[in-house]
């Protein structure tokens, strides 16, 4: 058995499920929008069919609270976004930013995101894949369960187009320099920070107001873009 089907079957999840309390808005998105917004996890989904056009399609793998998700939907109305989480009040808090500000390009699943990219998105289907501010699980025995290691980095690479991207950002240099390394070695992605490290932020990623409060602070935040050769 190869070790990525052994990681396969005996999968470490790199999330923790805190749930945590809704608020009445969330709840109502979650009990009034779900079946406007959200996708079934169970099912194969036709993408054309489910934003009602063919356009470029964006991966946000654990958007949060989704507000970044949603600034970046609405300004750029020219491409399709899914959103992946398993923070239930985010998925809530995001429809009801979908809904007011009257966003029809994003949907959502509410699941495992490995599992969403391994039994749900065909292969070559992806413009870009997003990870912002993924747990980087500090602790040294907790390593295990960052999401960025070998596996994912090839199942990126069977979802993207040629030319797609996989971007990821972080404010833990450690972890920055750790997912540099990962990356680097795959000879199916190339760097694209001319230096060969890190790259400026782009302006289609959203500043979060956690990370304007750190940077105020004094604190850095790294961002790899990789695109599929």
């Amino acid at each position: 058995m190869t070790s990525s089907a052994k990681e396969s079957q005996h999968r470490i999840r790199s999330f923790i499920r805190r749930q945590g309390r809704a608020t009445a808005g969330q709840q109502n998105a979650l009990d009034n929008l779900w079946d406007k917004y959200c996708l079934n996890p169970d099912i194969i989904v036709d993408y054309t069919e489910a934003f009602n056009r063919k356009a470029p399609l964006f991966v946000e793998i654990g958007f949060g609270n989704g507000s970044s998700l949603a600034e970046m939907a609405e300004a750029n109305p020219e491409y399709n976004y899914l959103g992946i989480e398993v923070h239930r009040p985010g998925v809530g808090h995001l429809m009801l930013l979908l809904e007011q500000k009257s966003i029809d390009n994003v949907r959502i699943y509410h699941h495992d995101a490995i599992e969403i990219l391994e039994q749900k998105i065909p292969d070559n289907m992806l413009a870009g894949i997003h990870l912002f501010f993924p747990d980087p699980w500090q602790k040294r025995r907790h390593h295990k369960r960052r999401i960025v290691r070998p596996s994912f980095i090839d199942l990126l690479h069977k979802k993207l187009i040629s030319g797609g991207y996989f971007h990821v950002a972080t404010d833990w240099e450690h972890y920055a320099n750790h997912m540099l390394t990962i990356l680097s070695a795959s000879s199916a992605l190339r760097n694209s920070s001319k230096d060969q490290r890190f790259c400026q932020r782009p302006e289609y990623r959203p500043l979060t107001k956690f990370e304007i409060r750190g940077l105020n602070l004094g604190h850095g935040v790294w961002d790899l873009i990789f695109k599929k050769i």
